[in-house]
């Protein structure tokens, strides 16, 4: 058997053999084949890493992205949280505001809240209240019947500018240009509207109001409401003048409870604002008895009363 193989190598100096044996030869050939498989390992291990090394650079670049996004969000998130933690200081100052002008209406209405009473409560009988208050406001006379600039002849014993005698004056004379307007105080029906030759009041106009109540209108230029029509607090009425036993312009205005007069200045000067003076100021009406009687009464829209002039809050303690 031969165990030997030859190695011819031919170069410029001529041919050499080199015999080699056959062991050598499977060596080489082994030899050949585990570096042939070692460079196919390596280069499939260089593919996979990098495949590798491009995948996780994918996912660097994504987590990357995935924080920047999570810091934009997270920086909105306290914009928000500070914008809600703003907005509620607002509200709490508005709460605040809302409470002390709750108690403020309270304190009016002499309402007394128990301690630590949510704020819906308290509103919600304020609102009572209050609506009990309109309508009162609504029903009795309430207001100035004209822009109010001041009284020229008050409620009492007086010297008739006219007769020049001491007698009762049953209302008070508010003073008032030439045709000024003339309101209804309270809702009700026309009683009388025209010249009124008997009282000395001239242009007359007498309103029948809920629980007893009528309001005289005296001395008008011009009447514009008509008999038995139902009005309004609000409602136009007529116009001031100087008809009758009068020495000027002015509106002659009477509260009757019960066909007694009672002093209309403080009917006058009766709003929300003033609510319990009257009160206190008119002793002649069972007030207790008509708040329990319009106590299941509400009225939708009321009417707000005339506001009172500059003029009338310098009056305020006469």
């Amino acid at each position: 058997m031969n165990n030997h193989f030859t190695v011819t190598i031919n170069d410029d100096n001529g041919v050499k053999q080199y015999n080699l044996h056959h062991f050598v030869k499977q060596a080489i050939k082994y030899a050949a084949l585990f570096l042939g498989v070692i460079a196919v390992i390596s280069i499939g291990t260089i593919l996979y890493l990098n495949s590798e090394v491009d995948a996780i650079e994918i996912k660097r670049i994504k987590k990357q992205n995935d924080y920047l996004a999570l810091q934009e969000k997270n920086k909105e998130l306290h914009s928000s949280i500070d914008g809600a933690q703003n907005k509620l200081e607002e509200k709490k100052k508005e709460l605040d505001k809302i409470s002390d002008s709750l108690s403020d209406i309270e304190e009016l209405m002499g309402l007394s809240p128990i301690e630590d009473m949510p704020l819906q409560k308290r509103v919600d009988l304020a609102k009572l209240n209050s609506e009990d208050m309109a309508t009162l406001l609504q029903f009795i006379p309430s207001g100035s019947p004209i822009i109010y600039k001041g009284i020229t002849s008050k409620y009492g014993y007086r010297i008739h500018p006219t007769l020049k005698r001491k007698e009762f004056h049953r209302g008070t004379d508010m003073k008032a240009k030439m045709s000024t307007p003339v309101y209804a105080t309270a809702d009700g029906i026309v009683d009388y509207a025209g010249y009124h030759k008997k009282s000395g009041y001239g242009n007359l106009v007498i309103i029948q109001h809920n629980y007893g109540f009528k309001t005289y209108f005296g001395h008008l230029k011009k009447v514009v409401i008509k008999s038995r029509k139902f009005v309004r607090k609000g409602d136009l009425l007529a116009y001031t003048g100087s008809s009758g036993m009068s020495s000027g312009p002015h509106l002659h205005y009477e509260v009757r409870f019960m066909s007694r007069p009672v002093n209309p200045f403080w009917f006058v000067k009766w709003d929300a604002q003033n609510y319990n003076q009257i009160f206190e100021k008119e002793k002649k009406i069972p007030w207790q008895s008509l708040i329990t009687a319009t106590a299941h009464i509400k009225v939708p829209n009321p009417t707000r009363a005339q506001l009172l002039s500059q003029s009338d809050h310098q009056l305020k303690g006469k």
